[in-house]
Protein backbone atom coordinates (compact mmCIF):
# COMPACT_ATOMS: atom_id res chain seq x y z
CA UNK A 1 0.00 0.00 0.00
CA UNK A 2 1.50 3.33 -1.13
CA UNK A 3 2.04 6.31 1.92
CA UNK A 4 -0.68 8.88 1.42
CA UNK A 5 1.64 11.44 2.50
CA UNK A 6 4.09 10.91 0.81
CA UNK A 7 2.47 10.84 -2.55
CA UNK A 8 0.93 14.62 -1.99
CA UNK A 9 1.66 16.76 -5.03
CA UNK A 10 1.47 20.08 -3.04
CA UNK A 11 4.79 21.57 -2.23
CA UNK A 12 5.78 21.92 1.26
CA UNK A 13 6.90 25.52 0.32
CA UNK A 14 2.94 26.29 -0.29
CA UNK A 15 1.84 24.55 2.65
CA UNK A 16 3.81 26.35 4.86
CA UNK A 17 2.60 29.56 3.05
CA UNK A 18 -0.98 28.15 3.51
CA UNK A 19 -0.30 27.76 7.18
CA UNK A 20 1.64 31.58 7.54
CA UNK A 21 -1.56 32.67 5.99
CA UNK A 22 -3.74 30.96 8.63
CA UNK A 23 -1.94 32.33 11.51
CA UNK A 24 -1.83 35.72 9.83
CA UNK A 25 -5.61 35.93 9.37
CA UNK A 26 -6.38 34.42 13.11
CA UNK A 27 -4.03 36.89 14.28
CA UNK A 28 -5.86 39.88 12.64
CA UNK A 29 -9.30 38.93 13.24
CA UNK A 30 -8.11 38.11 17.14
CA UNK A 31 -6.29 41.49 17.52
CA UNK A 32 -9.32 43.27 15.99
CA UNK A 33 -11.84 41.76 18.42
CA UNK A 34 -9.84 42.63 21.22
CA UNK A 35 -9.41 46.34 20.46
CA UNK A 36 -12.95 46.64 20.10
CA UNK A 37 -12.71 47.73 16.45
CA UNK A 38 -16.03 48.52 15.22
CA UNK A 39 -17.31 48.34 11.60
CA UNK A 40 -17.52 52.06 9.71
CA UNK A 41 -20.43 53.94 10.71
CA UNK A 42 -20.92 56.50 7.66
CA UNK A 43 -22.68 59.53 8.65
CA UNK A 44 -20.67 62.21 7.39
CA UNK A 45 -23.31 63.83 5.69
CA UNK A 46 -25.86 66.02 7.17
CA UNK A 47 -29.39 65.27 8.18
CA UNK A 48 -31.39 67.54 5.23
CA UNK A 49 -35.17 65.91 6.81
CA UNK A 50 -36.08 63.94 9.88
CA UNK A 51 -39.19 62.68 10.95
CA UNK A 52 -40.36 61.09 14.08
CA UNK A 53 -42.53 58.06 14.39
CA UNK A 54 -44.62 56.02 16.05
CA UNK A 55 -46.19 52.75 14.60
CA UNK A 56 -48.93 50.85 16.48
CA UNK A 57 -49.88 47.59 15.79
CA UNK A 58 -53.47 47.10 15.35
CA UNK A 59 -55.39 43.92 16.26
CA UNK A 60 -56.61 43.29 12.42
CA UNK A 61 -52.81 43.11 11.94
CA UNK A 62 -52.58 46.40 10.12
CA UNK A 63 -49.90 48.96 11.65
CA UNK A 64 -50.91 52.18 11.93
CA UNK A 65 -48.53 55.37 11.39
CA UNK A 66 -48.69 58.40 13.35
CA UNK A 67 -46.11 61.55 13.67
CA UNK A 68 -44.45 61.63 17.15
CA UNK A 69 -47.27 64.09 18.99
CA UNK A 70 -50.07 63.11 16.68
CA UNK A 71 -53.60 61.21 17.89
CA UNK A 72 -54.47 60.39 14.34
CA UNK A 73 -52.30 58.02 12.54
CA UNK A 74 -51.38 59.37 8.72
CA UNK A 75 -51.44 56.50 6.59
CA UNK A 76 -52.31 52.52 7.55
CA UNK A 77 -50.57 49.95 6.55
CA UNK A 78 -52.78 46.76 5.63
CA UNK A 79 -52.50 43.30 7.12
CA UNK A 80 -50.34 40.68 5.76
CA UNK A 81 -48.95 43.51 3.29
CA UNK A 82 -45.38 45.68 3.46
CA UNK A 83 -42.81 42.62 4.61
CA UNK A 84 -39.90 44.93 4.20
CA UNK A 85 -41.67 47.49 6.68
CA UNK A 86 -42.97 45.18 9.49
CA UNK A 87 -39.47 43.06 9.59
CA UNK A 88 -37.70 46.30 10.10
CA UNK A 89 -40.15 47.15 12.67
CA UNK A 90 -39.96 43.58 14.19
CA UNK A 91 -36.14 44.03 14.56
CA UNK A 92 -36.64 47.63 16.50
CA UNK A 93 -39.17 46.69 18.42
CA UNK A 94 -36.96 43.08 19.28
CA UNK A 95 -33.81 45.37 20.04
CA UNK A 96 -36.03 47.59 22.63
CA UNK A 97 -37.73 44.56 24.09
CA UNK A 98 -33.91 43.20 24.82
CA UNK A 99 -32.51 46.29 25.95
CA UNK A 100 -35.66 46.63 28.69
CA UNK A 101 -36.61 50.18 26.57
CA UNK A 102 -39.93 51.88 26.47
CA UNK A 103 -42.42 51.21 23.38
CA UNK A 104 -43.36 54.38 22.91
CA UNK A 105 -40.86 56.76 22.13
CA UNK A 106 -41.07 57.45 18.74
CA UNK A 107 -38.13 56.19 15.73
CA UNK A 108 -36.21 59.12 13.90
CA UNK A 109 -36.48 58.45 10.11
CA UNK A 110 -33.48 60.72 8.65
CA UNK A 111 -32.99 61.38 4.82
CA UNK A 112 -28.92 62.67 4.61
CA UNK A 113 -27.57 64.57 1.85
CA UNK A 114 -25.96 62.26 0.64
CA UNK A 115 -29.23 60.74 -0.69
CA UNK A 116 -29.16 57.58 2.39
CA UNK A 117 -32.22 57.14 4.22
CA UNK A 118 -32.17 55.51 7.70
CA UNK A 119 -34.16 54.47 10.70
CA UNK A 120 -33.10 55.37 14.25
CA UNK A 121 -34.20 54.61 17.61
CA UNK A 122 -33.48 57.21 19.91
CA UNK A 123 -34.07 54.40 23.19
CA UNK A 124 -31.61 51.63 22.02
CA UNK A 125 -29.33 54.13 19.64
CA UNK A 126 -29.69 51.32 16.92
CA UNK A 127 -29.50 52.80 13.45
CA UNK A 128 -30.70 50.63 10.57
CA UNK A 129 -29.01 52.26 6.84
CA UNK A 130 -32.07 51.40 4.46
CA UNK A 131 -30.50 51.78 0.86
CA UNK A 132 -28.76 48.66 1.16
CA UNK A 133 -32.18 46.78 1.09
CA UNK A 134 -31.89 47.90 -2.55
CA UNK A 135 -34.38 50.82 -3.98
CA UNK A 136 -37.76 49.29 -3.41
CA UNK A 137 -37.43 48.50 0.12
CA UNK A 138 -36.26 52.02 0.50
CA UNK A 139 -38.82 53.74 -1.29
CA UNK A 140 -41.46 52.41 1.71
CA UNK A 141 -39.81 54.34 4.06
CA UNK A 142 -38.96 57.39 1.33
CA UNK A 143 -42.61 57.55 1.24
CA UNK A 144 -43.51 57.98 4.65
CA UNK A 145 -41.13 61.39 5.05
CA UNK A 146 -43.52 62.71 1.92
CA UNK A 147 -46.84 62.05 3.81
CA UNK A 148 -48.86 64.95 5.16
CA UNK A 149 -49.92 64.06 8.74
CA UNK A 150 -53.18 65.10 10.64
CA UNK A 151 -52.47 67.98 11.87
Amino acid sequence: MRDALNDSHISPLAILFMGIFMVFALVFVSTQRMVGSAPVNVTAAAPVETRALRFQDRADGSIAILDAGAAEPFEIIAPQTNGFLRGTLRGMARARKLSHASAEPPFELTRWADGRLSLRDPETAREINLEPFGPTNTAVFKRLLTLKGHS
